[in-house]
């Protein structure tokens, strides 16, 4: 495990916004942290797209979407006291089967000692139902803390 090496799993969303704030917030006076920003794309099935050109101009434009969002998330960290060397930005795009599956496997690869995500605004029937991405990281995640920002 890395001391201070902190995984933010984001997308575009208000709550993951609101977990890069409380990084920055909480963890950006500090010196010693290195912080990931992680976005997954989750990639669906080949059959989904009707041909290769398909997949590759979809995969392009949500690339660029991840990009600038975490551009914003960049800015937000280094306004909070992080230095720019000790931020890194990863897109990856994965065929797996879900999101927290992803995030667990790329912090057990790098040795984060945290994972920070946003809760997603889902009620108690659909987290019955498709389950819940952090719910899944509390539970599932190896030899790191867990903080789920709403």
């Amino acid at each position: 495990m890395v001391e201070r090496h902190i995984l933010i799993a984001v997308d575009s969303s208000e709550n993951a916004r609101r977990a890069v704030l409380f990084v920055g917030d909480f963890f950006g006076c500090y010196e010693g942290f290195q912080v990931t920003l992680l976005h997954i794309i989750l990639e669906p099935e080949a059959t989904f797209f009707r041909n290769n050109d398909e997949r590759t101009k979809w995969l392009a434009t949500q690339r660029e979407e991840a990009q600038k969002v975490m551009g914003e998330y960049k800015n937000i960290l280094t306004d909070a006291g992080f230095p720019e060397d000790k931020i890194n930005v990863r897109i990856d795009s994965m065929r797996a089967p879900s999101v927290a599956d992803c995030i667990i496997k790329e912090q057990d690869e790098m040795k984060c000692c945290t994972i920070v995500i946003g809760r997603r605004g889902i009620s108690k029937k659909e987290e019955f139902i498709f389950g819940s991405t952090s719910n899944r990281i509390i539970h599932e995640a190896k030899k790191c803390a867990v903080l789920v920002i709403e």
